[in-house]
């Protein structure tokens, strides 16, 4: 895929153009002596990224409870129910290390699902190469995560320099904005966001009044006032929910309503709006998956079907991270299907295992996922396309690029109600 494929094009080459998963036929044979295929999850259930964390626990839950429902994943014929184990990386590195070992070592896991934030999944990396064990990530969105080269890991969103720079021309195109601010958190995912958000600045011509970077506990009325002070058109932020929220309850506080607020990843996640209520409103976000994109596959259904599912399982609608996690699933499965063998898994197995996930070629409900083989996105999918959202009472929409759009983008921001 280029840069000059337009995104009708691809999502209608993706929609017929790949295979669709295929999860068994009446012919297979479930049986309950056969040995489970034994899932570790590493997330942040709680700390500061508990919100996040979360969702990324809910979409590899569902994952896990509709292909049980089946009676488990297809091998050769029988079917291998899914039991999941869960560590908290409780929003810190090395506790994600930790629970990694845990779970590999005392609870004997085959497979991990990764972790919410690419600072726990960079340190859970070594663990899975120590032991020999893949892991497939549903969320990390780290550039770093990647050029490590983790022959290990895959990770199911494309990364952060590869939408977030991008959503910033077009967010120009579709507003004339002019100049942008742009600060981050001080950490993996969100410095990185925050680099990608200045390179899209600079690809664009646009001028930059600020980059800044804080630590993630910094107190930040200086920091908005100095954007206060610069008065951008566009403000763009690097960061997770908490520190996105905390940002727009800062700059209410002091009256401070840029023309656009551009935010990535926290906005799309149920917390953002349902924290801030109507101050949500009209906020942009960066998402690589919305419940009217037009892919499928046989456990989920449509990207809608999904979104209902998902909705009447937890009492809120998905946004992309949890639907990736639930994908996360999807790929498993496949690649065990293609792999052959029946759980338990030794370390050899899961050596063969790790050569099926880098030859993945499936279609989801998610999207297309294929993992790059070399590179400095190295067992990425970057195969989905980024779409521009906005907060509309308290929903997700898509504003741009044109053909993605259901609504027009609101530009400027009214004033703080």
């Amino acid at each position: 895929m280029t840069d000059k494929i337009s995104r009708r094009r691809f999502l209608k080459g993706s929609a017929y153009g790949l295979g669709a998963l295929t999860f068994g036929a009446p012919a297979i044979h479930v049986h309950a002596q056969e040995p489970t295929i034994r899932c570790g999850v590493v997330t942040s259930l709680s700390g500061e990224n508990r919100f996040g964390g979360n969702l990324t626990r809910r979409g590899y839950d569902l994952w896990a409870e509709e292909i049980n429902k089946l009676g488990g994943v297809e091998i050769n014929g029988d079917r291998y129910r899914v039991e999941m184990f869960y560590g908290d990386a409780q929003s810190r590195p090395a506790s994600g290390a930790d629970a990694a070992e845990r779970l590999i070592i005392r609870d004997e896991v085959s497979v991990l699902f990764g972790p919410y934030t690419s600072g726990v999944t960079l340190a859970v990396q070594p663990i899975c190469a120590k032991y020999g064990v893949p892991m497939i990530s549903g969320s990390a969105e780290s550039p770093n995560v990647w050029l490590e080269k983790p022959q290990f890991n895959f990770g199911m969103i494309p990364a952060v320099d590869h939408t977030a720079g991008s959503s910033i021309g077009v967010i120009a195109e579709a507003t004339g904005a002019a100049s942008v601010g742009v600060v981050g958190v001080d950490e993996p995912f969100s410095k990185e966001t925050a680099e990608g958000f200045r390179n899209g600045v600079n690809n664009a011509g646009l001028e930059l009044t600020r980059f800044e970077l804080f630590p993630a506990n910094a107190d930040l009325t200086p920091i908005v006032s100095n954007l206060k002070s610069d008065n951008p058109d566009l403000v763009a932020v690097g960061g997770h929910e908490e520190v996105l929220i905390n940002f727009i309850n800062t700059a209410k506080s002091l009256n401070f309503r840029p023309k656009a607020i551009l935010m990535h990843y926290g906005v799309t996640a149920a917390a953002f709006a349902d924290q801030l209520g109507a101050d949500a409103n009209g906020v942009l976000g960066i998402s690589v998956w919305t419940p009217n994109l037009p892919y499928r596959d046989d456990l989920f259904g449509t990207a809608s079907d999904y979104d209902e599912l998902s909705h009447s399982r937890w009492g809120s609608h998905p946004d992309y991270t949890e639907a990736a996690c639930s994908a996360s699933g999807l790929v498993l499965q496949d690649a065990a299907r293609r792999l052959g063998k029946p759980p338990v898994w030794d370390r050899q197995a899961r050596l063969e295992l790790v050569e099926a996930l880098e030859e993945t070629d499936i279609e989801t409900f998610y999207g297309p996922v294929a993992f790059e083989r070399e590179g400095n996105h190295y067992h990425n999918n970057i195969q989905p396309v980024p779409v521009v959202i906005q907060i509309t009472e308290g929903r997700v929409v898509p504003v741009a690029p044109s053909d993605a759009a259901q609504t027009e983008l609101v530009y400027p921001l009214p004033a703080f109600s």
